[in-house]
């Protein structure tokens, strides 16, 4: 694999501008191309026993890791898996569920060997983990995963170390990140400008502050696109639960915030919102505090899932978009968050 000539003729045909960080880290994934899936260059260096199967990128919001690994991931040929880790970790726990009569095998064991017999790589764009169930399972399925000798992508704003930072009994969880200190090459990817803010245009679906005008301009798009059709209230059933999406149309979405992060819901019930959704309007998104950092990690969950569903957004918030606040805890990562409405409710994100 040549994956710098590539890119580069990607780059010209997309007229994008070429970074040599960027360029560095193509180098390098090329590298772990070759130790990991080129035979004849195994045969010649005979085995190298600094092989890793996993790649580990970390960089600030914005600076292109996805572009870069996507363009990585759509040029390997061998079988594949690009999964958000919000649905890997339930389709996880469902196969769990479903399985858990089974007393003959270690269900780690049994869902591994599944991902085994489909995939080669596997890879999860923006890697985080805010959920203790999960950060307690991930040192034992992560060292079967690379046991098995699947290699395994990540990309995420959070260096290994701090991963899972603060949470609750994080002890056991710091088995999980020597794994990854010990399977993974580590890389960063430094460039100051932020790819999407800079990318998206001035006439952006986001409005604020929230007042009679902001709710006029907001009332009137969402007429266009519904083309004044009176909407539909439509219920979602979710493992049991209801969801009730009050106005529906056509696959356009309309939300309060509080009914969407101010409730007891998850990542399970965003991915079966963002199924249903073409587009999606949220309304009065407030500034973050300490004292409803729940609600906004929610909202964290619930934009990673809309970017990776590609779904366009028309919000209205209390302040502008660089200026919502954010708690203390959720600073780093809400960074990331902020980087993608920009590129959300962008006029050209349709």
């Amino acid at each position: 694999m040549n994956l710098k000539k590539s890119f580069l003729n990607h780059c010209k045909k997309k007229n994008l501008e070429i970074n040599p960080n960027q360029l560095e880290l193509v180098d390098h994934l090329n590298k772990f191309y070759n130790l990991n899936f080129n035979k004849s260059f195994l045969k010649k260096i005979f085995y190298n026993k600094n092989t890793k199967p996993g790649f580990y990128l970390q960089g600030a919001v914005g600076v292109g890791k996805t572009m870069i690994l996507n363009f990585f991931y759509e040029n390997f040929k061998f079988s594949k898996h690009r999964i958000h880790f919000n649905e890997f970790m339930i389709s996880f726990h469902d196969f769990k569920f479903k399985y858990k009569k089974d007393k003959k095998e270690n269900i780690i064991d049994k869902f591994v060997k599944k991902l085994k017999k489909n995939y080669e790589l596997i890879y999860f764009d923006e890697f985080q983990v805010t959920n203790i169930v999960d950060a307690m399972i991930l040192g034992n399925l992560f060292k079967k995963i690379f046991n098995e000798n699947i290699k395994v992508l990540f990309s995420s704003n959070i260096k290994i170390n701090d991963l899972y930072k603060d949470g609750l009994q994080r002890d056991q969880f710091l088995p999980f990140i020597k794994i990854l200190k010990d399977k993974c090459f580590q890389e960063k990817l430094i460039i100051e400008e932020d790819y999407r803010k800079s990318q998206s245009d001035k006439n952006k679906r986001f409005f604020y502050p929230l007042n009679s005008t902001t709710n006029f301009k907001v009332n009137k798009f969402y007429r266009q696109i519904t083309k004044d059709i009176q909407n539909k209230e439509k219920t979602l059933s979710i493992k049991g639960r209801k969801f009730i999406i009050k106005d529906y149309f056509n696959g356009t979405l309309r939300f309060d915030f509080t009914d969407l992060c101010a409730k007891n819901i998850g990542a399970e019930d965003y991915i079966k919102i963002a199924e249903l959704s073409k587009f999606m309007v949220i309304e009065n998104i407030p500034n973050f505090k300490n004292d409803n950092s729940n609600q906004q990690q929610r909202f964290i969950t619930l934009i990673d899932i809309l970017y990776e569903k590609k779904i366009p957004l028309l919000v209205s918030s209390k302040s502008q978009l660089d200026t919502i606040t954010s708690s203390n805890n959720l600073r780093d990562v809400f960074k990331r968050t902020i980087s993608r409405l920009h590129e959300l409710t962008s006029t050209s994100y349709n």
